[in-house]
């Protein structure tokens, strides 16, 4: 029995693991806390970069926006990557090895996502084809999707909607879509549709039309506005009114006139049909 308990006492020996942990702690340990403190100060330097970049692109005209944002975001990631793959092999790590690994994951992952190599393979194509940029009203044709352009990432872009809402919607989507661009050219063409009673006067209403487009402050003159009647109705005489805006005063002008050709048509007595009910009640 006493040579048992001398053997274990032997065997334990707590001076030798207290060196060794002590060890550990003035060697990997500090190390390790070292690299924490690299790690966090590294991240909110290249954070705080990628905003600068982003702030002076922002004052910047020449810069283009949508380049600047995506080549920045790649960058930040990029930049987080090597610093955590340095502090790894600066802890002793063999990063041969963790490279490989994450060669095979990336490989793994690609074949497991295939949608997402789409919506990448979208984002290249729209960042070099430019169907939109940064700041363009868009809209995916046959969707309820619409908003300004906020950002163009890797695999998906970020709308923001009249409303203010967010959608973000996937690069694959968008290259295979017919894209709507509301901003890229500097004017639009406002189209408006009236309908008068075959009773009124059709050339005072024309002409009271065409006054009113001509006469709005925010209206264009070249192309000059066209009035003309484009049909005849079951009830109504149709007219079709045309006239060019710059883009960011479409819907100033359109609801304008909406609400000017209301009262206009009240006070010179054109008549506006609406459909209209006759019940006959017949006594037996």
């Amino acid at each position: 029995m006493n040579f048992l308990l001398e053997t274990t006492t032997e065997t334990i020996n707590w001076s030798a693991v207290l060196d060794t942990v002590l060890s550990w702690c003035l060697d990997t340990g500090i190390k390790i806390l070292i690299s924490l403190l690299i790690l966090f100060v590294s991240f909110r330097v290249i954070n705080a970069i990628a905003k600068r970049i982003e702030k002076k692109s922002k004052n910047n005209e020449k810069l283009d926006k949508t380049l600047v944002k995506t080549l920045t975001y790649v960058g930040k990631i990029a930049a987080k990557i090597i610093v955590a793959i340095c502090l790894v092999g600066y802890l002793g790590i063999d990063t041969s090895g963790l490279t490989a690994l994450v060669t095979s994951l990336g490989v793994c992952a690609g074949l497991a996502v295939n949608g997402a190599l789409s919506n990448l393979a979208g984002g290249v194509l729209i960042i070099f084809t430019r169907p939109f940029k940064v700041d363009d009203y868009v809209e995916v044709e046959g969707s309820s999707i619409a908003g300004t352009v906020e950002e163009i990432r890797i695999v998906s872009t970020k709308l923001r909607t009249p409303d203010n809402k967010v959608i973000y919607v996937p690069n694959g989507t968008l290259s295979n879509s017919n894209i709507i661009n509301y901003s890229e050219k500097p004017t639009r063409r406002v189209d408006f549709d009236f309908g008068i009673a075959y009773e009124s006067d059709f050339e005072k209403a024309r002409e009271l039309i065409y006054n009113l487009l001509a006469s709005h402050e925010l209206t264009l003159d070249d192309p000059a506005p066209v009035v003309r009647m484009s049909g005849h109705g079951d009830s109504a005489v149709n007219i079709t009114a045309r006239v060019w805006v710059n883009s960011e005063d479409y819907w100033t002008v359109k609801w304008d006139i909406l609400e000017a050709s209301k009262l206009m048509f009240d006070k010179n007595n054109i008549e506006i049909p609406y459909n209209k009910i006759d019940v006959n009640v017949k006594n037996s």
